[in-house]
């Protein structure tokens, strides 16, 4: 287990629930939250960065005040939320700072940073923790691969600010890779990739369900003593909820959920987001907070 230091650990407990597991909002996407707003006249891709950031912050107000925790972007939420009052003195805010796409370089996928963003800059915008994306696909990447490099890079940054960083990792099909190949190799993939992000000094992990009780005990096995929270990659809520469920488990810390929560329930109108978000995303939030905390099994 890579030993968290004490402000590490507070970090921690501000993401999480009373009961001790994470429980964060992920709401740092920017075209993909563009592309759930079905009002816009003249289509998503009409939203103005003045209208997302409208939408990011009612989200803040109406769903994430409600977690433990939120996770944000640097281009279009902040420092807005923060400077505005927006986000509760209660709620920690996780700054994401991977930039939106990816660059492929020998068929191998590769994340950037937002322009400008580093550890001393998420906390200038008022940041608890960090959270970095990487693409992996550990049976061709090892630890002197250069994600591993840039993990260790960063872990120590953070850790030289006092900083907590969330390690995301999305393992992915290879162009040309049998969709069945795929699917079977998938979840040693994902425990792969756990081991190889505690292996680079990760010390707490967001991961794609695995996709069963054996795969998540086996990814738990890797991580070797690393906290990892379930990403809900978008799936519908009832969904996500088994999923979460079925892994903590089996020994994940929690979850990190944003499509599942407010993919429906965002739109251009104020009036109609609020609505949806209070009477539609806000049930989900505290349903999956009762799951996460075992105090209500998934039906």
């Amino acid at each position: 287990m890579n030993k968290l230091t004490t402000l590490e650990r507070r970090s921690m407990a501000a993401i999480s629930t009373p009961g001790g597991k994470m429980l964060i909002v992920a709401a740092d996407q920017r075209n993909g939250m563009k592309a759930v707003m079905n009002d816009a006249p003249d289509g998503p891709n009409s939203i103005t960065a003045e209208q997302l950031s409208d939408a990011k912050a009612d989200l803040v107000r109406h769903l994430g005040n409600a977690a433990p925790a939120i996770l944000l972007d640097p281009e279009i939420a902040l420092p807005r939320v923060a400077d505005e009052g927006v986000l509760s003195r209660g709620t920690a805010l996780v700054v994401g700072l991977d930039a939106s796409g990816f660059e492929t370089v020998d068929g191998l996928r590769y994340t950037k940073y937002v322009p400008g963003m580093s550890p001393r800059k998420v906390r200038d915008l008022g940041g608890d923790v960090a959270k970095m994306l990487w693409y992996m696909r550990p049976d061709l990447q090892d630890a002197g691969s250069r994600v591993a490099d840039e993990i260790r890079e960063l872990v120590k940054a953070c850790s030289e600010e006092g900083l907590l960083l969330i390690v995301e990792i999305l393992v992915y099909r290879l162009e040309g890779e049998n969709e069945e190949e795929y699917a079977a190799a998938f979840p040693g993939l994902v425990a792969d990739s756990a081991r190889l992000s505690a292996e680079c000094g990760a010390k707490v992990l967001k991961l794609q369900y695995p996709g069963s009780a054996e795969a998540s005990a086996s990814v738990t096995e890797a991580a070797a003593g690393v906290p990892w929270a379930v990403l809900s990659a978008g799936v519908d809520h009832e969904t996500f909820i088994k999923q979460v469920e079925i892994a903590v488990a089996n020994g994940a810390g929690g979850a990190m959920a944003g499509r599942s929560l407010w993919k429906d329930s965002l739109a251009v109108s104020a009036e109609v987001r609020e609505q949806l978000l209070t009477t539609r995303a806000l049930p989900r939030l505290q349903e999956l907070e009762a799951v996460v905390d075992g105090t209500l099994v998934a039906s």
